[in-house]
C-alpha cells in the first residue's frame, strides 16, 4: 500500500511540484513582505542561473534574512503534506529549513545532477545546514542516488543531525537495505536517540536485527549499565530461546517502564511461551487489550513516562 502511494505522488509532484508550492505558502504567511520579496528574487535568479555560486549566496543568506523561528504549521498543514507526500512530517521544521529545501527544490527542478550537487552542499554546510538539508530527503527527485551521502550522515555522533535523516523521515524505511536500516537503528540507541519517530519501524523489524539488539543489551548488562526500553519492540516479533530468557529477565528485575516494553514486545511475539511469559503481568496483558499501554507512550522517550 506504501509503494502504491508513493509511486501515486510521484507522478503528481513532477506534474505539479505540490510540495514547493506549498513550502512557499507557509512561508509567504509567515515572512515579513522585504523578506520575502528577497527570497523570491533569489528563487527567480536560481531558476535563471543555477550556478553554484547563486545557490550557495542564496542557502548561507537565508538565515539571516528570514529567521530561525518555528515554521508555524496547522494539523491541516501536515495532514496536507502527508497527502501530497506520503509520510512528510514537516512538523518540527523552522523557516530556514523550509526555505533552503525549497531552495534546493526550485534549483533542481529537473536539471542537473542533484545527487553530485547534494554531496557538495553537505560537504561544505554546518551542522544546522546539513540537518536542514537531509530534512529535505522525502521530496527531492531520484532519491536512490542519496543513498551514500545519507549514509556518511548517519555516521555523524551529532543526535541532533542524526535524528534529521531517522526521525519523522519516510526516506531511510524506503530506501535502505536491511543492512543499513539495522545499523540506522543500533547506532541511534548509541547516540541516545529515541527510537518512536522512526517511521516504518514495525514494518522493517527483521531477524538480524532483533539478534543484534539482543546481543547490544547484554553487552550493556555485562558492563553493569542500563537498557533503553524501546530496544525490546525491535526484538518482540522474533524473539525466541535467548530472546525470550532476556525479556523475562526484564520482566523479573527490570524498573517499571522496562517492564512495560518487555510486556509489549512480548504481546508482538508469536513464539511459544511468549504468551505464557505475559500471562505472568496480568495487570499489564490487561492494559494491552485495553488500549491503555502501547508503544505511543513512548513517542517523547521512556524517560518521560
Amino acid at each position: 500500500m506504501w509503494s502504491a502511494r508513493l509511486e501515486g505522488w510521484r507522478s503528481q509532484e513532477m506534474k505539479d511540484r505540490m510540495p514547493n508550492k506549498l513550502l512557499k505558502k507557509w512561508l509567504i504567511r509567515q515572512v515579513e513582505g522585504p523578506a520575502y520579496e528577497w527570497f523570491m528574487g533569489q528563487q527567480e535568479t536560481l531558476i535563471a542561473d543555477p550556478s553554484a555560486r547563486n545557490l550557495y549566496i542564496t542557502l548561507g543568506m537565508i538565515p539571516r534574512r528570514l529567521g530561525k523561528g518555528d515554521l508555524q504549521l496547522s494539523i491541516e498543514d501536515l495532514e496536507r503534506a502527508d497527502s501530497i507526500r506520503p509520510g512528510w512530517n514537516p512538523q518540527y521544521w523552522s523557516v530556514d529549513v523550509a526555505a533552503r529545501v525549497t531552495t534546493l527544490l526550485t534549483t533542481f527542478d529537473g536539471r542537473g545532477d542533484f545527487a553530485a550537487a547534494f554531496v557538495d552542499v553537505c560537504r561544505g554546510a554546518d551542522v544546522g545546514e546539513r540537518m536542514a538539508y537531509y530534512s529535505g530527503l522525502p521530496l527531492y527527485a531520484k532519491p536512490h542516488t542519496l543513498n551514500d551521502q545519507v549514509a556518511e550522515g548517519l555516521r555523524t555522533n551529532m543526535r541532533s543531525e542524526f535524528e534529521a535523516i531517522a526521525h519523522r523521515n519516510p526516506f531511510p524505511f524506503e530506501q535502505f537495505d536491511d543492512h543499513r536500516w539495522n545499523h540506522m537503528v543500533l547506532k541511534a540507541l548509541f547516540v541516545d536517540s529515541t527510537l518512536y519517530p522512526i517511521q516504518g519501524l514495525d514494518a522493517r523489524a527483521n531477524l538480524e536485527l532483533a539478534q543484534m539488539l539482543c546481543d547490544y543489551a547484554h553487552e550493556r548488562w555485562a558492563a553493569g549499565r542500563s537498557v533503553i526500553p524501546e530496544l525490546w519492540r525491535c526484538v518482540g516479533p522474533y524473539a525466541a530461546d535467548t530472546a525470550l530468557e532476556d525479556l523475562e529477565r526484564v520482566l523479573g528485575e527490570g524498573n517499571p517502564v522496562s517492564q512495560q516494553a518487555a510486556a509489549l514486545a512480548l504481546n508482538a511475539c508469536p513464539a511459544s511461551g511468549a504468551q505464557d511469559l505475559l500471562d505472568t503481568v496480568p495487570e499489564l496483558r490487561s492494559m494491552i487489550a485495553s488500549g491503555t499501554l502501547s508503544w505511543k507512550l513512548f513517542k517523547d522517550g521512556a524517560r518521560t513516562l
